[in-house]
């Protein structure tokens, strides 16, 4: 049998998390309790606009994950294989909710592999709470003045009102 070079079971769970959500607090939460240690990571796509900065993103995301234990957040601008690489693992944690999700999740997975042979990605499938929950929609309703109180943490809730009120104004 091999011995396998990485030692504890560190996870990157990788997203633009514009913004974090409670389907990606869920995914969290259930990850932890398998892996030792799960880094979120907020990745810079140039080619993707978004509504919050890195920075706001990753401080909104701490103030989240605050009480649970072993989840940090980080940010990072180019190939995610490299920041696994930098922080010494191999696994990517990725939430799945549809079946529209499929698709581009396993092109992901296989190109990450085909950078470097040992990545690993572990699949969560979403609560059935957070099926239709994401980023963009959640942004897209706010924007016209819905409430998604409960669909995203407190304080993400308050940034969103503050973004879209200021651009109201």
């Amino acid at each position: 049998m091999m011995k396998d070079k990485f030692v504890s079971r560190v996870a990157v769970y990788p997203g633009s998390f514009d913004p974090i959500t409670n389907g990606h607090l869920d995914i969290i939460k259930r990850g932890i309790r398998v892996f030792d240690e799960i880094i979120v990571l907020v990745a810079y796509n140039p080619n993707k606009a978004s509504l919050f900065t890195v920075e706001e993103r990753v401080s909104m995301i701490d103030e989240a994950i605050g009480s649970i234990e072993g989840v940090k957040a980080d940010s990072h601008a180019g190939l995610l294989v490299d920041y696994l690489k930098k922080t010494n693992t191999n696994i990517i944690l990725r939430g799945m909710r549809a079946l529209s999700d499929f698709e581009y999740e396993f092109q992901m997975a296989l190109m990450n592999r085909r950078q470097a042979r040992d990545i690993e990605t572990v699949f969560l499938m979403s609560g059935f709470k957070w099926f239709y929950t994401g980023s963009q929609l959640i942004k897209q309703v706010v924007s016209i003045g819905g409430s998604v109180k409960g669909l995203v943490p407190d304080n993400v809730h308050q940034k969103l009102l503050e973004k879209f009120n200021a651009d109201r104004r």
